[in-house]
């Protein structure tokens, strides 16, 4: 298609998108008691575990905050789940400039990757209120701590898209490897030093500083790592059997 024609396809499908969310997020406002309960749950959790000493109570702050929090709110509630139509709205636009084995992978990745972001994101909102806790818990006894809720809300949004985009590093990884430009035995070679830096983003990456959400995000990120090693080197033995190269070092002279 000429780009104008592009440009028109892209146009369409946003609006489509764009549609669907308003129409969600309206419907939303009539559930906007559950979500805000299931919103507030983890700091909930984390005040009901805090020291007797230590006082902290959620806000909203200005005439006009109310009213953002039932937007934010509710706007966050139908972009997840609107997620499946405005994400085939991109696959149904990238599509057709696929060859036919890219179109087969691609389908594979996006099967596996939205569980794993899925998979991050719980284990972010479960591991929320020990981070909360250890941070409100800093609070000296004669103050009360005051959580603006955007600003919780924003903490909260941020924490479970640092754990769900985590998750999808194995993705990539096997991407790479499929693209030729990352081997299984490379990684292997250099496993403690990824182990390492799995470490220090787990730690920069989260926004809590307690130690506990990071051991949360590092480890499991280590498994699927470990998980993604063993699914490049298989397929790197596959690649080189096909190919005739098993077993032949990459100093070796070709035959050719």
């Amino acid at each position: 298609m000429a780009l104008s024609d592009h440009l028109r396809e892209l146009r369409g499908r946003v609006l489509k998108s764009v549609t669907v969310i308003l129409v969600v997020l309206i419907a939303s406002l009539f559930f906007f008691d559950q979500v805000f309960e299931l919103v507030l749950r983890p700091y909930e959790a984390a005040v009901e575990q805090l020291p007797d000493d230590v006082a902290s109570q959620a806000t909203v702050a200005g005439a006009g905050g109310p009213l953002m929090l039932y937007l934010k709110l509710c706007g966050l509630v139908s972009v997840v789940l609107t997620s499946p139509y405005w994400l085939y709205q991109i696959w149904a636009f990238i599509l057709p400039g696929l060859h036919d084995n890219e179109r087969r992978w691609t389908r594979v990745f996006a099967a596996i990757a939205g569980p794993l972001f899925l998979a991050g994101v719980t284990l972010g909102y479960y591991t929320l209120p020990k981070g909360l806790e250890l941070l409100i818990g800093l609070t000296p006894g004669s103050l009360v701590n005051l959580v603006e809720f955007g600003d919780y809300l924003t903490f909260l949004i941020r924490t479970l898209l640092v754990f769900g985009i985590a998750f999808e590093i194995p993705v990539f990884v096997v991407l790479l490897n499929l693209a030729g430009v990352l081997r299984g035995e490379s990684l292997g070679t250099h496993r403690p030093w990824v182990v390492i830096g799995t470490f220090v983003f787990a730690a920069i990456a989260t926004p809590s500083t307690d130690p506990f959400t990071m051991l949360f995000l590092a480890i499991p990120m280590v498994a699927l790592f470990g998980i993604s090693e063993v699914i490049a080197r298989f397929l790197d033995r596959r690649r080189d059997a096909r190919s005739g190269l098993t077993g032949l070092s990459d100093d070796e002279i070709s035959a050719l």
